[in-house]
């Protein structure tokens, strides 16, 4: 079985690879001749996954999965949400993200948040969707130089360091995308 994840990040897809059950072969964009840039522009994090799966499957006829991921931040009301990526602007600079996210709580002490992944799977003309939540907090300065994103800022529930301290091993066990990923490979083991 061949499915494409609507996403070009090597590093990513390697990593999914090996978590899928044997016979089902991760095919990349690029490997399907997608090069053009996936239009995100819905309103929320499970919107933007739906649009990336549907766009592959609707122009290359493949079935497809895709992720979107989100910061959900209590004292923001949610935010940066569906925005995380491009927070403090469309240059989608991780430390600029942060900066601007720890000058918005400098003045509170509700630091509560969750990362949030949403993975649309369309196989064999049905939608499943999947979700993953990692509860923590946003601390008050960065620590750590592993992961990405807002990573250096997140301490995870029952954890005294970041998600950027913290082994990739742990991390993939603990965090919204290692979730969201162990619910969609019991489906497809279920399926195949």
């Amino acid at each position: 079985m061949q499915l494409v994840f609507a996403s070009n990040n090597k590093n990513k897809i390697k990593e999914i690879q090996q978590l899928l059950p044997n016979g089902i072969e991760i095919l990349s964009l690029e490997a399907i001749g997608c090069h053009e840039e996936i239009p995100e522009t819905a309103d929320t994090i499970e919107g933007n996954a739906i649009l990336k799966a549907n766009y592959v499957t609707e122009k290359y006829g493949y079935d497809c999965f895709a992720d979107d991921t989100g910061l959900e931040v209590e004292a923001l009301n949610g935010e940066p949400g569906v925005y995380s990526a491009r927070y403090a602007g469309e240059q989608k600079d991780s430390n600029d993200n942060m900066n601007k996210l720890l000058e918005a709580l400098k003045n509170t002490t509700d630091r509560n948040a969750q990362f949030k992944t949403v993975i649309a799977l369309n196989i064999n003309g049905t939608q499943q969707l999947f979700t993953g939540i990692a509860k923590g907090k946003i601390t008050t300065e960065k620590s750590g130089n592993q992961g990405f994103g807002y990573d250096p800022i997140f301490q995870p529930e029952g954890y005294q360091e970041t998600f950027a301290e913290i082994s990739l091993e742990t991390k993939n066990e603990i965090s919204h995308r290692g979730k969201a990923t162990q619910l969609l490979i019991s489906y497809l083991n279920e399926i195949k």
